[in-house]
């Protein structure tokens, strides 16, 4: 954006702001208004849901036809399957309250109010290079940032940003995403950027047609924002949208005619060709997201796909009780993805200082303890060549063997179904197993103190022919 068109904007911004003097109060009328709406009966299959659990509800919601000759190619994104496991950091102002990423909104603090949460923004502890090694440790092989939530705070240098809403104007007085993506990059992890192109400043954002001028500006922040993270920061391997949606109502789809996420992901392929997307801009993306620590169940699916969820199980963002996830339950959730040919990408959440909390360490180096030992079962494989049994057994495969994931013992022994020739098999969970072949059946048997917890995994090599 050149100076003249600037000063244009900032000067359409200042006559909106005086026109909307009670902008704070239109948010938190909208508010109150967004949230009765999904209490009264007929108005959302989800009469009692918060918007913040519908966002979290959000699956495949993108346009499945939109702009396909956007998509990666198989080739490219190869080394996003590969590696079946990153860690995501939700960071920002918001941590400073302690009350979750969705406080501003929830708790229906005026945007002016939670803007003076800036000026207490000075993280003395953020290392960038720890939180790098910290995820290495884990196995991770990539890691996301939150360059921007929804509340509006950039934690990058932002020309775009209006009000110069970002973290070198905060009392931090520096770009904090320029380092993060310095450090992932020298611990040997890809680089992924989280940016939200709604802000709920702007009251446009919940009525684009009401208030078509607000929300124009709020538009051409995000364009602009965007570009900026783009352009400035090297090479980026991942850009993951959130909140699309407008208002908190309906998909993403719903709101591509406000967004033209085809025109906006045009723009990001220019400046970062081989970049892998996902959907939640409103364009189908390259992979698809599953929010939440819910079970995984069902077949194999057909797109690749990602869980996320935070460690952290009051919120993505830093909170004081951290309700922290065990070990055991992340292995659940990577093993069921793997499986169904998802990656997971597991959320920490660091403190105003910078600080991951002690808790969410221990799981993330006992993740690590894990995958360094059955890492080959997880790491480069693909789903398969069995359909996963629920709550039983899952299958992934990788030159010439396949790795059964077992959940849960159903009796003395296991039998899947299995046709080919079998060289060996082996328990890389214990030092006993029996196994034999017949009527289309593999039957595998592992005593109990030769079971792995909480799975048990089997490598079987097949014979060559």
């Amino acid at each position: 954006m050149n100076h003249g068109t600037r000063v244009q904007a900032e000067c359409r911004w200042a006559n909106l702001k005086r026109r909307f003097r009670a902008d704070a109060a239109i948010l938190r009328l909208l508010s109150f208004c967004v949230a009765a709406a999904l209490l009264i009966p007929g108005i959302s299959g989800a009469q009692t849901a918060t918007d913040e659990q519908r966002s979290a509800r959000k699956a495949a919601n993108a346009d499945p036809t939109l702009a396909p000759d956007l998509l990666l190619s198989g080739r490219d994104m190869a080394w996003w399957r590969d590696a079946k496991f990153g860690i995501f950091v939700h960071w920002g102002l918001y941590a400073i309250p302690a009350k979750g990423e969705w406080h501003m909104f929830n708790d229906k603090v005026p945007a002016d109010e939670y803007a003076k949460l800036a000026a207490q923004f000075n993280p003395r502890h953020y290392d960038p290079d720890a939180w790098a090694r910290l995820a290495r440790d884990a196995g991770a092989r990539y890691m996301v940032m939150t360059a921007r939530h929804h509340d509006g705070f950039s934690l990058f240098d932002s020309p775009s940003s209006y009000g110069h809403y970002d973290s070198v104007h905060s009392a931090a007085r520096r770009d904090l995403i320029a380092p993060f993506v310095t450090a992932v990059r020298r611990n040997g992890l890809r680089v992924g950027l989280y940016y939200s192109p709604l802000d709920w400043r702007f009251p446009g954002y919940f009525h684009p047609r009401e208030l078509p001028e607000n929300a124009r500006l709020l538009k051409q922040q995000t364009y602009g924002q965007v570009e900026e993270l783009m352009r400035h920061y090297g090479k980026i391997d991942i850009l993951w949208w959130d909140g699309g949606w407008l208002a908190h109502r309906g998909t993403d789809a719903d709101a591509a005619w406000f967004w033209e996420p085809d025109k906006l992901n045009r723009m990001v392929r220019r400046y970062q060709p081989k970049i892998v997307i996902n959907p939640r801009s409103g364009w189908q993306g390259d992979f698809d997201t599953e929010e939440g620590d819910r079970p995984i169940t069902g077949p194999i699916r057909m797109r690749p796909w990602e869980k996320t969820f935070s460690l952290n199980r009051s919120a993505w963002g830093y909170t004081r009780d951290d309700n922290t996830m065990r070990v055991d339950d992340v292995i659940v959730l990577l093993v069921n993805a793997a499986v169904r040919n998802g990656n997971v990408l597991a959320n920490m959440s660091p403190d105003p200082d910078g600080v991951v909390p002690a808790k969410q360490v221990e799981t993330l180096r006992g993740i690590g303890a894990w995958l360094r030992r059955y890492g080959k079962a997880i790491y480069g494989t693909r789903p398969g060549p069995l359909q996963p049994v629920d709550g039983v057994y899952g299958t992934t495969q990788s030159r010439g063997r396949v790795f059964v994931h077992v959940l849960s013992w159903p009796g003395a022994e296991l039998r899947i179904p299995w046709n080919g020739a079998v060289a060996d098999v082996r328990n890389l969970s214990g030092a006993r197993l029996a196994w034999r072949r017949g009527d289309g059946m593999l039957s595998l048997a592992v005593p109990r103190e030769s079971r792995g917890y909480p799975v048990t995994i089997l490598e079987i090599r097949r014979a060559s022919r």
